[in-house]
């Protein structure tokens, strides 16, 4: 964070299929942490792939973070960690080492060509809406204007699939 730069509160979904599932998570968290403040990190979900089934499941979790840097500068951040971590881009929804996604960014409406904040999915995933819940059940959607745990409750294709790994992954 720079000196000049308010800290910003920052809701991250990561997941990984491939390799070491956990690992990938353990090590985006590290490489996060050198240049953001991780607040808090949810328990990690077993969970079974949303949008092309044919792959194997996913371990999931959402962190808060603090950072100093715009959004467009976050996204350039976990972009990096991805790819460090082995993720190419070459179709959507394919198996990956590591998937980070930025579901809130403060309370701020973002929409531009690179980055669309809150997470334009995240009212429709068990896999997000479980682990926000965790860790900020009050957290109010900016254009819904409903907290997690309603999104959560509202879920319409229920929390089937995910399931809460026990502590220490």
């Amino acid at each position: 964070m720079t000196a000049d730069s308010k800290p910003v509160n920052v809701y991250l979904s990561l997941g990984s299929n491939l390799g070491d599932r956990q690992h990938n998570l353990n090590m985006a968290l590290e490489l996060l942490s050198q240049r953001v403040k991780v607040v808090k990190v949810s328990s990690t979900y077993d969970t079974e792939p949303v949008d092309n089934p044919d792959q194997p499941r996913f371990l999931n979790l959402v962190a808060r973070i603090q950072t100093g840097l715009a959004p467009l500068g976050l996204l350039t951040l976990t972009q990096g960690i991805e790819a460090k971590l082995g993720r190419t881009k070459d179709k959507p929804n394919a198996p990956r080492p590591l998937d980070i996604d930025i579901l809130f960014y403060g309370d701020q409406i973002i929409k531009n060509s690179k980055l669309v904040v809150p997470h334009p999915r995240l009212e429709e995933r068990a896999f997000v809406l479980i682990p926000l819940t965790e860790i900020a059940p009050k957290l109010i959607h900016p254009v819904s204007h409903k907290s997690a745990e309603k999104l959560l409750a509202e879920l319409k294709q229920g929390v089937q699939g995910v399931f809460k790994l026990p502590d220490g992954g």
